[in-house]
């Protein structure tokens, strides 16, 4: 009985704990893509990108999985148009860039 007290007070505990730190991450990814990406994109929820030609990120899931771009952030974005500059973030900024577009995706 005592352990299944505890196993569900932890389980309560992680599950308190955890929006926070998605709180934390969306917020960071936001960040990281205001400043690098809304130039050209709409980095939201909603809104039009500044370039025509620049997909809005709440669409990317409809071109692939978001998962995959991981490794392209990771190693080095590399786009198909000259004028995109080269961006390239740390584990966690990836992490964090992920759990933002997931977020805006929509359902």
């Amino acid at each position: 009985m005592m352990l299944i007290r505890s196993l569900t007070v932890a389980a309560f505990v992680s599950a308190m704990a955890a929006p926070a730190i998605a709180a934390g991450d969306l917020k960071k990814g936001e960040t990281l893509l205001t400043r690098d990406c809304s130039r050209c994109h709409a980095v939201g929820a909603s809104g039009a990108s500044p370039r025509a030609d620049a997909p809005a990120f709440r669409t990317l899931a409809t071109r692939y999985p978001i998962e995959a771009l991981e490794e392209a952030l990771g190693e080095g974005i590399m786009s198909g148009h000259p004028d995109m500059p080269e961006f390239r973030y740390d584990a966690d900024d990836v992490g964090a860039i992920i759990d933002y577009l997931k977020s805006i995706q929509p359902r």
